[in-house]
């Protein structure tokens, strides 16, 4: 039977337990022994308890078979951004040392050069659904190193159990390549301090079914951690998205009675920019904790999703080095929609200034944070690296921002990203959320570049139709005049990472190649 057929004589209990691609179902108890499976494959091939494998996967159930899989046997995987350039993807499949790479079919033309020599290389079958949602061919696996064959040439595993290890997840390597978060086995009190911060900031109760929409890509930090827990919920469901549309996620919740979801802003805004009709012919009243993080959100966004979802949305802030260390509950989301949150019930923060020394309340510095028996972590093979990133115990994530009196953290940018224009410190996203409230504007980038009067000034690069007049107008009733953008480049949409991060690195090189012809 179809899955579209399944549904529509089926309730959401009748799916309990399955992970669900396209028209394919996955039950909870064939993952597990997949993973069992693997496992044995793992140790068959020589691979062993602290080596690491790597995945160029999109979103399918062979990336959730390799990560049980490798947990089971306590083997790293290293999830490779299929996004990258084939030498991005060649540096982090040596860096990490991996023993094993199991790819889809059809991006082999594209990163199979770049796998290093004497590594076992299983490809899985390009699925349907994979490639009418990234137009690429439906390719299946050479009968010489399919995935399916091999997996399941194995007995389950049933050897001595191992220290279950996180996957290796890689910066996004803005400058420089992309390094390693190598995470210290989470057992004992770790692993329950884990389950509690999973809990309490992204709302995956272990008490209650989780059923799911898996939206963003499975090679990121906050969606991997997250998707492995929610396809192990009893009794859920986790429908893998190939990749966002905003619509049909609409039309998932409404016909699985879909209980939680983890999005990031771009995502919120996609769905805001739907049309009133299209908007309305969905029932999302199903929906108990819709979580989001991985990116600044301007508060009229979570201001108006709250309108439309009701008080069902969170956020968190953290990185893939901290953990979720910060926490907006949904029940606080309204009323504190400029912060980020409070520190878990876990977390000890500090916000340093320019001098090394704490700020008071509503002082700006940087911030570091230490979730209390959580994993530490190392970068892969730069010794002394991670060490550049930590105060005492306390680790930094790069951002910059202030606690209020009331203890809820705000962020004002990335350290990397603050402008100093004559000496004054200026935020880009301040400005960024000011561009995107503006009617018509659909995405905006703010950077420094330089300025020989004043070291930097500030430039914006638009995906709009109005003009840049219009722009000006509009920012002037928003921001005091130093933080309108001297320069400003209009385009039809900008580059982001799946996670909704903008590539700023990008426009700034092109609008600086712009300028200097």
């Amino acid at each position: 039977m179809r899955l579209a057929e399944r549904l529509e004589s089926s309730s959401p209990a009748d799916l309990a337990g399955l992970i669900i691609s396209g028209d394919r179902m996955l039950s909870q108890d064939e993952l597990q022994r997949r993973g069992m499976k693997i496992a044995t494959g793992l140790k068959a091939m020589g691979i062993q308890e602290g080596d690491s494998i790597a995945v160029v996967l999109r979103n399918d159930f062979a990336f959730l078979e390799t990560m049980l899989g490798a947990n089971i046997a306590g083997v790293y995987v290293a999830a490779v951004n299929w996004h990258a350039s084939a030498e991005e993807a060649a540096h982090i499949l040596a860096d990490s040392g991996a023993k094993l790479v199991v790819i889809h079919a059809d991006l082999m033309a594209q990163f199979g050069a770049g796998i290093p020599d004497g590594v076992a290389v299983l490809q899985v079958s390009t699925p349907q659904e994979i490639a009418t949602a990234f137009r690429v061919a439906a390719l299946p696996a050479p009968v010489e190193c399919d995935w399916d064959d091999w997996r399941d040439s194995h007995e389950p595993y049933d050897g001595p159990a191992a220290a279950p290890r996180s996957n290796i997840i890689y910066t996004s390597g803005t400058t420089g390549n992309p390094k390693g978060i190598v995470r210290e086995p989470a057992v004992g009190d770790m692993a329950a301090r884990v389950r509690e911060v999973l809990s309490y900031s992204y709302g995956l109760s272990p008490d209650e079914p989780i059923r799911t929409a898996i939206t963003g890509p499975l090679y990121h930090s906050a969606p991997n951690v997250y998707t492995f827990h929610a396809v192990r919920s009893p009794g859920g469901i986790a429908i893998l998205q190939p990749r966002f549309d905003a619509e049909e996620l609409l039309a998932l919740i409404q016909d699985y009675k879909l209980t939680h979801l983890h999005l990031v802003p771009t995502m919120l805004v996609r769905l805001l920019k739907l049309n009133k009709e299209v908007r309305d012919k969905y029932d999302v009243s199903s929906l108990r904790y819709v979580v989001h993080g991985a990116a600044p959100c301007p508060p009229e966004v979570r201001r108006a999703m709250i309108d439309w979802f009701g008080p069902v949305i969170g956020e968190y802030y953290g990185a893939s080095e901290t953990g979720a260390a910060v926490a907006l509950r949904p029940d606080e989301a309204d009323a504190h929609a400029d912060t980020v949150g409070r520190p878990t019930p876990w977390t000890r923060i500090e916000i340093i200034g320019t001098d090394g020394t704490p700020c008071r309340t509503g002082e700006i510095g940087e911030i570091f944070v230490k979730i209390d028996r959580y994993p530490s972590f190392e970068y892969r093979n730069r010794p002394g690296a991670a060490d550049k990133v930590r105060r005492g115990d306390l680790v930094s994530a790069g951002d910059i921002g202030y606690l209020d009196a009331e203890g809820y953290l705000h962020l004002c940018d990335r350290k990397s990203d603050m402008i100093i224009s004559g000496g004054v410190n200026i935020y880009p996203v301040e400005i960024e959320a000011a561009l995107i409230d503006i009617p018509g504007v659909r995405d905006a980038a703010v950077f420094g570049i330089p300025n020989p009067e004043f070291g930097e000034s500030v430039a914006a690069c638009v995906a709009t139709e109005l003009d840049v007049a219009e722009l000006r107008e509009q920012l002037a009733r928003r921001l005091a005049r130093y933080k309108i953008p001297r320069t400003f480049r209009l385009i039809e949409s900008l580059p982001r990472e799946d996670s909704g991060k903008i590539r700023k690195k990008k426009l700034r090189e092109a609008l600086l190649a712009e300028t200097a012809k």
